[in-house]
């Protein structure tokens, strides 16, 4: 149901940004849902409406938060076979595939990993986000595949993206990159924007933008006279920004194998394995893998821990490393 908050800022809380203040006040409400909120015009400061989360206030300064009642979503079900790796009353989680989005957008409405939880199960989906994002509380791409958590209900969904917004979610990735880190394990600490020359991909910026923080090792270098370099990575998240190890990867000089966005498409290499080559050249996707995934259970509180196999299409173009590297 709806409700209001009210808020009179103390001493202690001038010149806080007003999004920083309502989450210090009320944690159980993220801080993407406020500023999602405030974006709405929700948010009334001294009687004024205001659209800006990062506004500073002042001792004295009244509050007022409108939170409606969450939107029911008007979803079309996808009969899609979902791959659930582990369910109970709160929360799923679910391997997704390559290929499919997370949720309804742009040029994509009805083929969806939402769509596909709307057909599973429709009345058990948290509904405080978008409306075309039931359960969703983080999101990987497209042609990326792995592990994801839905939130079954509002609760879950609150307390799992404070988790997120924390940084204490355990995220680790696997990846197949041209070339050879260095050094070879690290850790990128950098600041992710919008890129200025094509406002669909991002790109490292060292003044503006969010701070992304990803920690890498090399697992394995596949270096011979009969392939290219390339090197099998593993990377954990501290944060969680968009197309974030794509991004910290092309920036080291190392993109991803099968990435079409951060790198140009597949050109014939010279003196390459025809069947490696042949397995390259037809992959649909990038050699990207959220294979980890870790997060404190909002009811029982107990550490959950998960993990994946890489998928068979990845998998394949290992094996074939390997056996050129021999």
């Amino acid at each position: 149901m709806e409700k209001n908050i009210n808020f009179i800022v103390e001493e202690n809380e001038n010149n806080l940004r007003v999004d920083v203040l309502i989450n210090k006040r009320e944690e159980l409400i993220s801080r993407t849902r406020i500023k999602n909120l405030i974006l709405n015009e929700k948010l009334k400061l001294n009687d004024e409406i205001i659209k800006n989360p990062s506004k500073k206030i002042f001792t004295g300064d009244k509050l007022s938060l409108n939170i409606p009642e969450p939107q029911k979503a008007s979803l079309k079900p996808y009969n899609f076979k979902l791959e659930i790796i582990y369910e109970d009353n709160d929360l799923l989680v679910i391997n997704k595939p390559a290929g499919i989005i997370m949720h309804p957008g742009a040029g994509n409405y009805d083929k969806t990993i939402v769509n596909a939880l709307m057909h599973y199960d429709k009345n058990s989906l948290s509904t405080i986000g978008d409306e075309l994002r039931p359960g969703i509380i983080h999101r990987i791409d497209k042609n990326t595949s792995g592990l994801v958590v839905i939130a079954k209900n509002n609760k879950t969904h609150e307390n799992l993206s404070k988790q997120f917004s924390d940084h204490i979610i355990t995220r680790v990735y696997q990846l197949l990159i041209w070339g050879k880190l260095r050094p070879s394990s690290g850790k990128i600490d950098t600041f992710i924007t919008r890129s200025s020359k094509n406002r669909q991909l991002m790109e490292v910026s060292q003044s503006k933008g969010k701070r992304a923080i990803t920690n890498y090792k090399t697992i394995e270098i596949f270096e011979n006279d009969k392939t290219p370099t390339l090197s099998l990575v593993e990377c954990k998240l501290e944060t969680g920004r968009t197309h974030q190890i794509r991004v910290h990867m092309t920036h080291m000089g190392n993109s991803i194998v099968g990435d079409d966005k951060y790198k140009k498409k597949y050109k014939k290499l010279k003196n390459i394995d025809t069947g490696l080559e042949r397995l390259i050249s037809k992959l649909d996707r990038q050699f990207l893998h959220a294979k980890t995934l870790g997060f404190i259970h909002p009811k029982t509180k107990g550490k959950m821990i998960f993990s994946s196999i890489l998928p068979q299409e990845l998998n394949n173009l290992l094996k074939m490393l390997r056996n050129t590297s021999e």
